[in-house]
């Protein structure tokens, strides 16, 4: 990265806008979360079900709701912000409790990567989801 040059403005701009959007996420304030989206924002993820796709701010931060919002524990346990080429690379883990109706009880982990074309704000989405998946429980230490 050049020092002092337009790069560095735009890579600053995608590093928080990229920050933003995770700490939204971190508290599940999808109206923040929102701010950070582009007027006609696009979102595509591969789901464990299959692709899916939607259009909007309103829509995006309906689809992050409706896999986190009714959690009644959620936790934030990783989030990293960085770079792949021009495009904004977001990862995060999530530990959720109660996972969504027909997921199961206890606790849940979910990983999801995504890639962002983003300046002053998220222009396209790109994410990749690992699926609720149960939490392994260590085995007890042998006696």
């Amino acid at each position: 990265m050049s020092v002092g040059g337009a790069k560095d403005i735009d890579t600053k701009a995608r590093w928080s806008v990229g920050g933003l959007f995770l700490e939204a996420l971190a508290n599940r304030d999808y109206a923040r979360m929102a701010t950070t989206l582009g007027a006609t924002v696009r979102f595509r993820a591969l789901l464990p079900p299959g692709p899916m796709e939607w259009e909007g701010p309103h829509a995006v931060c309906e689809a992050f709701s409706s896999w986190f919002g009714g959690a009644d524990e959620f936790e934030l346990v990783d989030a990293t912000v960085g770079e792949v080429g021009r495009r904004l690379h977001l990862s995060w883990r999530i530990r959720v409790r109660p996972a969504p109706v027909g997921i199961g009880g206890g606790w849940h982990v979910i990983e999801q990567q995504g890639y962002a074309d983003a300046a002053d704000s998220i222009e396209t989405l790109d994410l990749l989801c690992s699926g609720f998946n149960p939490e392994r429980v260590p085995d007890p230490p042998a006696v």
